[in-house]
């Protein structure tokens, strides 16, 4: 479970097209993140526009939009790693395993990118990141910012797989999935918290994504 804001709390994310936004938007809710993507600063808060798309379209998509999804968060993952990374506030083991946790995000957006296409669907348009000036300037600020956004991916990853139709997708998921609870307890344990908080790891329930989406409906 997501301990503290990404970044102070702030948005991060800036979609190309509203139509891209809204679909993060509506996978977040039926994989039980999006309160947590929207209290933790990685994105604004739904319009009534974007609340509307959510609700009506709650339960369509396929895999192909699962995939769009995780796509988004493995894009976020990776240029935050490249962009700590050129701060040179790691060394020695740190440095070695952060290096190591950015190689394994750029697999996945290449991984994830081809099976989109695979399955006939195209990948999403890469988001803008806009990080608050000042917003991780030491080895501590990057780290605990690394491990709250791979907390709030593990939680992503337990609420998409369930949902993946297609056998290989699934076990492609589920691999993903594990290394991305390995970068969480890695980091974790770099920071002093526990490297692995529940024995069983916990996603959001969508009524409470829903809850959070309902009050701004036309």
């Amino acid at each position: 479970m997501v301990q503290e804001a990404f970044l102070h709390g702030r948005p991060v994310l800036e979609f190309q097209t509203g139509h891209d936004r809204r679909s993060f938007l509506k996978w977040a809710g039926l994989v039980g993140v999006g309160a947590s993507l929207v209290a933790g600063g990685l994105l604004e808060a739904p319009t009534a526009a974007d609340a509307g798309e959510i609700l009506s379209s709650a339960k369509a998509g396929g895999d192909i939009d699962i995939l769009n999804y995780a796509l988004v968060l493995e894009y976020l993952e990776l240029d935050f790693y490249v962009t700590g990374l050129s701060r040179n506030l790691l060394k020695g083991r740190d440095l070695e395993l952060v290096s190591a946790i950015s190689d394994h995000e750029t697999q996945h957006v290449a991984a994830f990118t081809a099976a989109i296409k695979t399955l006939g669907g195209t990948p999403i348009t890469r988001p803008k990141f806009n990080y608050p000036a000042n917003s991780w300037l030491s080895r501590d600020g990057m780290l605990k910012n690394a491990s709250t956004l791979e907390e709030l991916g593990v939680s992503a990853y337990q609420g998409q797989v369930p949902l993946i139709q297609n056998a290989d997708v699934l076990e492609a998921g589920a691999a993903v999935a594990g290394v991305e609870s390995r970068h969480a307890s890695v980091l974790a344990t770099l920071i002093g918290r526990k490297p692995f908080p529940s024995p069983i790891e916990e996603h959001r329930p969508m009524a409470e994504v829903l809850a959070a989406v309902k009050p701004l409906r036309a």
